[in-house]
């Protein structure tokens, strides 16, 4: 038999071997075979015995675990997501995200291994390159906070760390994640007017405007609520398919930065302006974050039009 779904399942489908047992019905169709109990006992053993070789060049062979995950990661998050997570326990060990400050890969047992006793998330990014995760607005404060980040640059790797959810009794947590803290909220309040103009400016684009705290240099970002992500909306949306989704997106606000005394002044002597600059700085919000804007001429000709100022 080339290929026995209920012996070896699709995650390992990278191993190739002979199983040979004394204990198997012979003279039987492939239909009965595959549901012997004898089968079901065995393909347990396998699995168990990969996991067991893989867990070991993990950590006695590292140069060449690295190699083997680089060319068969995306098949264990595929596993670790399909079937509604039933096998995300036994491959979770297995996996390896790029690390914001050992600037390699790692495991999840060697991020929480280093968790400070204050941490209580495991903090991730999404991006299509590690170069570009590590430029993104919304990771500051959490490298400020001398956090440790994983940076997410598969398709695949959101949806696997969704479905996992947590590690350890540590949640995942998204840097992009709109969640409100106190400070925010106080902020919010004080500028309820200015942020409910500048949603009320995007027409619909985002489904709030904030003050936020993850900002240190850079004036804005854009984060999401709700369960899709930013980064999940660009992978379904290019799909050859007609479904297409949008993020609940939140456009964030640096109030320490200079950018949002000048909302604040536009908002008391002109709000026509203030439009102009809201457009632009939810348009270079989306630029940042590898989404496309609706109209490029329209966002060239505001910038032209306030620098010309």
């Amino acid at each position: 038999m080339d290929k026995c779904e209920d012996l070896l399942p699709d995650y390992f489908g990278f191993v190739r071997g002979l199983v040979d047992s004394a204990d198997l019905s012979l003279n039987i169709s492939r239909e009965i075979l595959q549901h012997d109990r004898q089968l079901k006992v065995i393909a347990n053993h396998i699995k168990k015995k990969i996991k067991t070789e893989l867990l070991n060049m993990q950590k006695n062979d590292r140069e060449n675990y690295e190699k083997f995950y680089n060319a068969f990661s995306r098949q264990l998050k595929f596993g670790v997501y399909d079937n509604f997570g039933m096998e995300k326990d036994e491959l979770s060990p297995l996996l390896m995200f790029y690390s914001s400050t050992r600037k390699k890969l790692i495991t999840l047992d060697e991020y929480v291994e280093l968790m400070g006793e204050d941490q209580k998330n495991i903090y991730y990014v999404c991006a299509e390159s590690v170069e570009l995760a590590d430029k993104l607005p919304h990771t500051e404060a959490i490298k400020e906070k001398g956090y440790e980040i994983l940076y997410l640059t598969e398709d695949i790797d959101e949806f696997a760390i969704k479905m996992l959810a947590s590690y350890k009794d540590k949640t995942f947590v998204s840097t992009a994640s709109g969640d409100e803290s106190g400070e925010e909220k106080k902020e919010n309040e004080a500028n309820k007017e200015l942020f409910e103009f500048m949603k009320e400016a995007l027409g619909g684009k985002v489904s709030e405007v904030t003050a936020s705290d993850k900002l240190k240099t850079h004036p804005v970002c854009l984060t999401n609520k709700g369960d899709i992500s930013i980064e999940m909306e660009k992978v379904i949306n290019a799909m050859p398919t007609d479904q297409k989704i949008s993020a609940q997106k939140v456009l964030e606000i640096n109030v320490g930065h200079p950018v949002f005394k000048k909302l604040q002044s536009l908002f008391e002597s002109d709000k026509e302006k203030l439009k102009k600059y809201t457009s632009v700085l939810y348009n270079g919000a989306l630029l940042t974050e590898g989404l496309p804007i609706e109209d490029p001429v329209a966002f060239s000709n505001d910038i032209c039009e306030l620098i010309g100022e």
